[in-house]
């Protein structure tokens, strides 16, 4: 059952109406480019890999679901007809409903980014400012699930996914800390939240772990490193604790252009990680089969839609949607096992 916030059930106004990228708008980038302002970006899809058409046709459209906000992360999609959305500058969750673009807030709180649906499909946010992982409530309230690691603040939790075990996996750079607020953990760290509150340090090998996820049978753990510009691919043991950490790929590019930031992956094992210009798609065996460049920076992606055969892409000041031929594993979700 779906744990409700937004006040509105629009399951039967849910049509794909956004406005299509058009070449006019490709035009007035390349003029902006011409008269000064940032290089031009569109949207295409480049494949390094034949593979890479079997997870996308040849002629997908790129739509726009909304615009007009300050950064956008942390997309979560609703069967009743909306996304979840933050908004980084605004500080602000949102509602986006699919059918028209409209907006309806949800909770203000400072610089708020990675969020999931938990098990109970309760939403859960990464509340940069206030160091902690929340579990966002109707009327526009919160609670703090955990703020702490051994009696110390949280540096700014990032990103958080669901793992096999029903706990709560979350990353905590110093990508977000509030500016003149001290580090209490010397280290970036990934960490583990179970249900009766314990959190339990996985790793701290990574300079600024961001994006993180599980593989669909639960054996491989995902994380990102946006500094080093890299994904690491962990063992996730019976005991919940991590082994044999390695790089699984890299994903370099200039100032500018973008870091590895959200992961999510399909029901094939297939990895779609934020990059230099776009999202970077992956096999499980680390092969780069090619990117979807994107008219602006995106920082995360989700699954949605009735068969999770669409992303749904914050980028920057938008959001938009690309249908696929791969169909999307959730982790929340009981028949994702």
């Amino acid at each position: 059952m779906t744990f409700k916030i937004c006040s509105e059930d629009w399951t039967s106004k849910v049509k794909k109406v956004s406005g299509i990228l058009t070449p006019l708008l490709l035009a007035v980038a390349a003029l902006s480019s011409l008269t000064g302002g940032a290089p031009a970006r569109r949207f295409e899809l480049l494949a390094e890999s034949p593979q890479f058409w079997k997870l996308l046709d040849h002629h997908a459209q790129l739509t726009t679901v909304a615009k007009g906000f300050g950064f956008t992360e942390g997309p979560v999609w609703d069967p009743s007809g909306f996304l979840y959305v933050s908004d980084e500058e605004i500080n602000k969750i949102f509602c986006v409903y699919l059918a028209d673009g409209r907006k309806e807030e949800v909770l203000s709180l400072g610089d708020p980014d990675g969020n999931t649906y938990d098990r109970e499909r309760h939403l859960i946010d990464c509340a940069s400012v206030l160091r902690a992982i929340i579990q966002v409530e109707p009327q526009g309230h919160y609670k703090i699930l955990a703020d702490r690691y051994q009696g110390k603040r949280f540096n700014s939790p990032n990103d958080v996914i669901i793992g096999p075990d029903g706990a709560i996996y979350f990353t905590d750079p110093t990508l977000d800390l509030v500016k003149g607020e001290k580090q209490e953990i010397p280290f970036q760290g990934v960490y583990r939240l179970e249900a009766h509150g314990e959190v339990r340090l996985l790793t701290k090998d990574l300079t600024q772990p961001n994006g993180l996820a599980f593989s669909p049978d639960g054996k491989k753990f995902y994380v990102d490193d946006s500094q080093q510009r890299n994904i690491r691919v962990y063992e996730l043991m019976p005991d919940a604790t991590l082994a044999n950490g390695r790089i699984f790929g890299e994903e370099p590019g200039g100032k500018g252009d973008g870091v590895p930031d959200g992961i999510k992956i399909d029901k094939d094992g297939n990895l779609y990680v934020t990059g230099p210009k776009g999202i970077w798609v992956w096999d499980e065996q680390g092969h780069h089969l090619g990117t979807i460049a994107m008219p602006e920076q995106p920082a995360n992606l989700a699954w949605g839609d009735a068969d999770y055969g669409t992303l749904y892409i914050t980028a920057t000041t938008s959001v938009y949607r690309l249908p696929t031929k791969a169909h999307g594993f959730v982790p929340y979700l009981p028949t994702s096992k």
